[in-house]
């Protein structure tokens, strides 16, 4: 009997949909036993966000900082022959709910030798988060061997607004004239396909997972034009993550009021900073392209696009 542990933190709802898809062929196996576990917090992040409330715990989401969770329901003696973490993005960072996951003993336990496939839904910026992931499994000695990422289908533009709203007001079309937020529902049905190569892979062949099993299926999507703009935008929000930790806890007085300069110096730099860096990516396309074409190759990895 092989075993598989699907991890996961939704608010929403919509990345247990998500992983409940790709698990769906594996549960259908008579060979293929799957376990679910489901983050929960000690103290619950509520859902709609109160605006301020989700911008209280950005220096710790992005200083990968973990938080009290309740008791995991796992067995972490269990050897699995495949772990699949399914996480959201806050502030280009792994949620904070599976970073404090994977602080824990029970997650260096079950990931310790273990194959591991991520699964991110998200507005649409995943590439640094990814690579925050990849060097925490590094450190717990887990095989990271294929990476899914679905992200909203309103685009870029729009999901800037419609995301948003969705978060902060528990609807996903809030008003007429705007899209609907999240990711397409034909794209979380058709996610069942990644689940359908595990199952392949996991029945016909008794030998562990070692090599991506996910290429050739479409499971990332790079788009080039957000790369400069995800590195700098990282590289404020380590900068500024430290400023607002060192002006007080959560909810103290400080911290809003740091919070307050960082909203306005974050609305500032989307309006200017990203568009320069898309026309500067532009100019330079001619004398980038292989370089991009690299940074794309190492970010869709492992699976490939």
């Amino acid at each position: 009997m092989r075993r598989v542990l699907v991890v996961h933190y939704s608010q929403s709802g919509q990345l247990r949909r998500l992983a409940d898809s790709v698990a769906g062929p594996l549960r259908d196996s008579d060979s293929i036993q799957v376990d679910q576990l489901q983050i929960q917090m000690q103290h619950p992040f509520p859902f709609p966000w109160p605006f301020w409330r989700f911008f209280h715990i950005f220096p710790e989401t992005v200083r990968m900082q973990p938080q009290p969770l309740q008791p995991l329901q796992v067995n972490a003696d269990v050897r699995y022959d495949l772990v699949i973490l399914a996480y959201q993005v806050w502030f280009l960072s792994p949620s904070l709910p599976m970073t404090s996951f994977l602080a824990t003993p029970e997650a260096e336990k079950l990931l310790r030798d273990t194959p591991v496939m991520t699964l991110v839904g998200c507005r649409n910026m995943w590439l640094m988060a990814q690579e925050k992931m990849k060097l925490r499994l590094q450190q717990l000695n887990a095989r990271l061997i294929d990476h899914v990422a679905l992200t909203d289908q309103c685009g870029m533009a729009l999901s800037f607004l419609a995301t948003p709203l969705w978060m902060f007001t528990g609807q996903q079309q809030p008003c007429r004239w705007l899209p609907r937020a999240g990711i397409a529902e034909d794209d979380i049905r058709a996610a069942s396909r990644f689940g359908e190569a595990l199952k392949k892979r996991l029945e016909h062949d008794s030998t562990p997972l070692q090599e991506p099993v996910l290429r050739g299926l479409q499971a990332v999507r790079v788009d080039e034009k957000l790369i400069a703009s995800e590195r700098i935008g990282n590289r404020s929000f380590q900068v500024w993550s430290r400023l607002l930790a060192r002006l007080g806890p959560q909810d103290s007085r400080r911290r809003s009021l740091g919070l307050a300069v960082y909203i306005l110096f974050l609305l500032c730099m989307i309006i200017t900073v990203v568009p320069v860096v898309a026309v500067l990516k532009k100019l330079l396309q001619p004398l980038t392209r292989k370089h991009i074409a690299r940074q794309k190759a190492a970010f869709a990895g492992p699976s490939g696009e």
